[in-house]
């Protein structure tokens, strides 16, 4: 099964789809979730701080009182130092953004390695293991701007 697959450019920290000559590009719908997971801005929690100082909260407006609110909290990484610390938080927030596939039984469990990648540059491994026992793989990257 395929779906319109999505790219994510981690040199801009964006997602996008690709264009093959009039239409988009396909791809694994898992690699597509664990995407849109990732990188769209979940609603901070309430203990949160904020990077940019102000109280906005982000995430998507439709999530408000959602037991699974879409997306992940990486954005509040924006301006983590380079520690240990900034490398475990994301890897909660991956798992807390995962979570649903797992509780929907889209994937029967996930193993994530988060490293350095260079300075300010997080890196990502993933592995999604599917309930019909195959894998699918996805390495993720992003600039935290304020590391150092």
């Amino acid at each position: 099964m395929a779906d319109i697959a999505v790219y994510w450019d981690s040199s801009s920290n964006r997602g996008d789809w690709k264009v093959i000559g009039a239409g988009l590009a396909t791809g694994s719908p898992i690699t597509t979730q664990m995407l849109i997971s990732a990188f769209t801005d979940r609603v901070a929690s309430p203990d949160d701080e904020i990077p940019d100082g102000t109280a906005n909260p982000r995430g998507w407006w439709a999530d408000a009182g959602e037991d699974y609110p879409i997306g992940s909290r990486l954005w509040l990484l924006r301006r983590a130092k380079q520690s240990d610390e900034t490398l475990k938080r994301a890897y909660d927030y991956l798992a807390e953004a995962f979570q649903w596939m797992i509780d929907d039984k889209v994937v029967s469990r996930f193993d994530i390695a988060v490293t350095w990648v260079r300075r300010s540059f997080l890196g990502a491994k993933i592995v999604a293991y599917l309930p019909d026992g195959s894998i699918v793989q996805q390495e993720l990257g992003w600039n935290i701007e304020g590391a150092g």
